[in-house]
């Protein structure tokens, strides 16, 4: 049961970018996929430098930058930036301002796009940001920018990028503007919004009220973490109680969430924020591993320090691998750091310093509540009376087509969402002529939808020495709210938990909880929030106990302590994975050290094998041929490696499962995505043979238990592989079903000829791994596909002891560029596990060092 079409990273630019057009491009091929490639040695000439500034680049183009000033290192490091990514960067800032129909012409999911982007108005918030930022910030902004700008001026469309030619074949392409500061803080928007959590779980909570209609069994799809299991990122005693909230009274949403009118906006809302497009990453796959190792449990004597966000595959990957050193490092210049960085934004997002190391990994956290209201024409309905809507209107330009117009509507909790698309007009009961009917919306409130100050928080990262300035920088990581690990070379570990995160008033006991895992009563103001937590109450710890900290999307706290953050966290089995290899070496006496910290980033134990495999093969199957599938599951490790037929037929088998299992009881589009939730799930039920959700619906009069649909799987699944692999199962392996094929955002769809595919879209490359595995190379069991949807964009290890010893791997490569040898020269490496050794010291730096640039100061 598929979702409705999202935008993923994109739109596709469909096939009427004739072939013929296209055909003349890539005869000059050569010329077109070259022109933009940058030179990388030698001198060139930036305009508003105060100083030369000199950039190395390694074997794989990863760019070191050294420059006397802070203003010349950001000024450097957009330059480059724009040197490997330019139309990455473009493309980026035309989504996120809502404002893609400007680059890519008359496209019904990039309108759709606009206009939903437009009316959560990320722009809007981000130029308000810009106000707000000190004035240091907005130096090193402008300077970034000033860089950008440097590289575009004088070069030609063509020069810049392969993707404008391509465009340009069908749609008129304008020069691209000049990039301004704002562009850099509207991209951390996008990335904000695909790091946001409970969202899609709050809403399927709804929509599946309506076809379950009972709240209980609703909740039974969202078990409670279990923490008994799967331990949480850190224990009882370096949490405090949880607060007295203050008390509202209840209100019964039971009736309203059945009522037809409210089913239809909430579908209307969940089909418009789908058109969204999705730069980092979407679905139940996105997430991190990290952890941190005390130095008296490593080789070295100090700490490790491993981080892989788990995001969307893309080609170019999400990350630009970057180093950034003051030539003299002091108070005016006190960057010294290497790590991975957003092409469009100045600095180091991931990385370390030559004192401190610090990765990331999505918290989690509530920060999304939808809000019903009760509308009647421009007004809403609050505590009893009628207040007006904010009511503005937005133009989207389109390239090659008529301007659109579209009406924003706000309330106080933010914009109307359920009304964007005008899907769901066809679908409303009619409201007589002259009457004042009343109709259900649905708004969106979300935190990054005022100013915050994350751009602070990134620059502040890059100078962290402590504990306490890693603290004070949480302060300001307001959004995407993320675990933060963190490790010193004078032997400190820790963690810190970040974010803007709402307080909501608690109410008694009822039907629908009011915790912000439902929608909330928008007409009664006591269902607001009621400010934020106080980020000196935000969970951390320092040196804990057990001499590592794990933090991998699992609960932060045990339940009841600390603030609330989240109910619908990963449900920790990669975390408690990690743990217990871990505290396996450590018991075994062996000192980890940076090789096998990165090998226990791909450990490929699935959690799935250890839940379901004892029932499996229990079921009695009679029908040898099906047989042959059971007995791989028989003789199998569990190891969800490549070359394995059993991990093959145990996805087969999940994925058939999930789907005679639930398929009748959710709504459509709402199918079982197979994470970490549902494996929870399945476990509850396999230990009740009659639990109403075996029983399919579809089939009145019978009734069906958990041994048939069990056996059913079984037979699915290996008539289904038979189809797909061939009927011996010796000739089955996971990897020709999980494949991870990067696909440029643009030009890499389905609907662009295979020519220009061939040209932006890696080869596909076989791996292991899965969902909710530490290799989390996970997939969508509701898609019909077993191909990766998201991954570790990024893997990286730092040795605290010895920081040249340190490792990474990026994606793909760090070119944007099609033609450059650069543009996927790492997928290999990642696809097998590999890493790269990862220089710091400048000796290090300078022997690993290939190419050469001067950038040298010009007239402004």
């Amino acid at each position: 049961m598929p979702r409705p079409h999202r935008l993923r990273t994109a739109l596709v630019v469909v096939a009427s970018v004739v072939v013929v057009a296209l055909l003349a491009t890539v005869l000059a091929g050569v010329v077109v996929l070259r022109r933009p490639l940058p030179e990388v040695s030698g001198t060139q000439t930036v305009p508003g430098l105060a100083d030369e500034v000199r950039v190395t680049r390694d074997a794989r183009g990863v760019p070191t930058i050294v420059a006397g000033t802070a203003a010349d290192l950001f000024a450097a490091q957009g330059y480059v930036s724009a040197q490997d990514r330019f139309f990455e960067m473009d493309y980026r800032r035309h989504v996120a301002s809502g404002r893609l129909s400007e680059l890519v012409g008359e496209e019904e999911d990039a309108l759709a796009a606009d206009k939903v982007v437009r009316t959560l108005g990320w722009r809007r918030v981000a130029e308000q940001e810009w106000q707000q930022l000190p004035a240091q910030a907005r130096d090193w902004l402008e300077a970034y920018a000033g860089g950008v700008n440097a590289w575009l001026e004088g070069r030609d469309t063509a020069e810049m990028a392969m993707e404008y030619t391509v465009l340009g074949r069908r749609v008129p392409v304008e020069r691209p503007e000049p990039w301004d500061p704002v562009d850099s803080l509207v991209w951390l928007k996008a990335m904000a919004w695909d790091l946001r959590a409970n969202y899609d779980a709050e809403l399927n909570r709804a929509l599946t009220y309506a076809s379950v209609g009972d709240v209980a069994r609703v909740e039974q799809l969202f078990p409670a973490y279990p923490q008994d299991r799967n331990l949480p990122v850190l224990d009882a005693a370096a949490v405090a109680p949880r607060a007295a909230a203050p008390v509202a009274a209840d209100v019964d949403l039971t009736a309203v969430l059945a009522e037809p009118d409210l089913q239809v906006a909430l579908a209307a809302a969940d089909r418009a924020l789908a058109a969204v497009p999705h730069l980092v990453g979407e679905g139940d796959g996105v997430g991190s591993n990290s952890w941190v190792v005390s130095g008296q449990h490593t080789a070295s004597g100090k700490p490790l320090l491993a981080n892989d966000p788990h995001l969307g595959i893309s080609a170019p990957g999400i990350w630009s691998q970057v180093g950034l050193r003051c030539a003299d490092v002091d108070d005016d210049c006190p960057f010294d750091v290497t790590g991975f960085a957003l092409a469009g934004v100045p600095g180091v997002v991931i990385g370390h310093n030559d004192r401190l190391a610090w990765g990331l990994t999505n918290l989690g956290a509530d920060v999304t509540d939808f809000f019903l209201e009760r509308v009647q024409g421009d007004q809403v309905l609050v505590d009893g009376e009628r207040v007006p809507l904010e009511v503005r209107t937005e133009t989207i330009e389109v390239a090659g087509g008529d301007d659109v117009e579209i009406e924003v509507r706000t309330t106080r909790h933010g914009p109307i969402v359920s009304d964007v698309l005008d899907v769901a007009a066809a679908s409303r009961t009619p409201v007589p002529e002259g009457a004042p009917g009343v109709r259900f919306e649905v708004a969106l409130a979300w935190t990054a939808l005022q100013p915050g100050r994350t751009v602070e928080a990134i620059l502040a990262m890059m100078t962290a020495e402590d504990a306490d300035d890693v603290a004070g920088a949480a302060a300001l990581f307001d959004v995407p709210s993320q675990n933060i690990v963190f490790a010193t070379t004078d032997g400190h570990i820790g963690y810190q938990a970040p974010g803007r995160i709402p307080v909501r008033a608690a109410v008694p006991a009822g039907p629908v909880p009011a915790d912000g895992t439902w929608p909330r009563p928008g007409w009664d103001s006591r269902y607001d929030w009621q400010g934020w937590v106080d980020p000196a109450q935000m969970p951390r710890v320092l040196d804990p106990a057990a001499g590592f900290v794990v933090a991998a999307n699992q609960a932060v706290a045990p339940a009841g302590l600390g603030p609330f953050l989240a109910v619908d966290t990963d449900y920790g089995y990669r975390a408690q994975r990690i743990r217990d290899l871990l505290a396996g070496e450590i018991e075994a006496g062996r000192p980890v050290d940076a090789a096998t910290t990165a090998r226990m980033q791909t450990d490929q134990r699935n959690p799935y094998a250890d839940v379901l495999v004892p029932a499996l093969l229990e079921v009695d199957v009679d029908e040898p041929f099906v047989a042959e599938g059971q007995d791989l599951l028989r003789r199998w490790d569990h190891d969800q490696s490549a070359d394995s037929a059993a991990a093959a037929y145990l996805a087969a088998v999940w994925s058939d499962l999930l789907r005679l299992t639930f398929a009748d009881d959710l709504p459509e589009g709402h199918g079982p995505s197979g994470d970490s939730r549902w494996l929870e799930v399945v476990r509850t039920i396999l230990a009740d043979p009659t639990s109403p959700w075996w029983d399919d619906r579809s089939t009145p009069g019978v009734v069906e238990g958990r041994d048939e649909i069990l056996s059913r799987a079984l037979s699915e699944a290996r008539y289904g592989l038979t189809a797909q692999l061939g009927s011996r199962t010796e000739d089955w392996a996971w990897g020709r079903l999980h494949v991870a094929a990067p696909r440029h955002p643009v030009l890499g769809g389905e609907g662009v000829p295979a020519v220009v595919r061939g040209l932006v879209n890696p080869s596909p490359r076989a791996v292991g791994g899965g969902s909710a595995i530490v290799d989390a190379t996970s997939w969508d069991a509701s898609s019909g596909s077993f191909a990766v949807r998201n991954a570790p964009s990024m893997r990286m290890v730092v040795d605290l002891g010895d920081l040249d010893s340190s490792t990474w791997v990026n994606l793909t490569g760090t070119s944007g560029h099609p033609g450059s040898v650069h543009y996927d020269d790492q997928l290999d490496a990642w696809a097998r596990g590999d890493q790269f050794p990862w220089p710091f010291s400048a000796a290090a730096v300078e022997a690993d060092a290939v190419d050469r640039l001067t950038l040298v100061p010009g007239e402004d």
